[in-house]
């Protein structure tokens, strides 16, 4: 089980840093939009990058966020349940959500190919929409296994 292990740390982990990357550029963008608008030169395309971007940011970010546990969690309910209720919640809520995840990626990689046989791109600098929408598409399937690891570890432990 370590080289999926290693594999599914290892993806995330560059997820995150791309994810990071993104969000740095969304940042440095906007404020040299807002910059150059008090000099009546803004950046026409500014919006629709940053809209791009955000969405990497968001998906590429996910599964490291749910390695490092860095989600908010309700836990102040649960506690109160039994152990062994407890970890069956943790069962179902997990199979839940990679099921959730899975119709996703497949719903965005149906949106992408909508957008890949539409020749749809962006108003302005005319770039294609449908890599971004596969790429969300690989970071939900992604999301998936950290999902499946992360359920799959918990047995293993005995505590799920």
């Amino acid at each position: 089980m370590r080289p999926v292990t290693s594999f599914i740390m290892a993806i995330s982990r560059f997820m995150y840093w791309i994810a990071g990357m993104a969000l740095v550029s969304i940042v440095l963008l906007t404020v040299t939009d807002v910059i150059l608008r008090r000099f009546r030169m803004p950046i026409d395309w500014a919006f629709e990058v940053v809209v791009m971007l955000a969405a990497v940011v968001i998906s590429f970010a996910l599964p490291q966020s749910t390695l490092d546990k860095g989600h908010v969690l309700t836990d102040f309910l649960i506690e109160k349940l039994s152990p062994r209720l407890q970890k069956s919640i943790f069962a179902i809520t997990r199979i839940m959500a990679i099921f959730v995840f899975v119709i996703l990626g497949w719903r965005v990689i149906c949106l992408g190919q909508k957008f890949c046989k539409a020749g749809q791109i962006s108003p302005i600098l005319e770039l294609p929409d449908y890599p971004v929408a596969y790429a969300v598409a690989v970071a939900c399937f992604i999301e998936c296994l950290v999902l499946l690891w992360t359920l799959v570890e918990r047995v293993r432990e005995g505590e799920a």
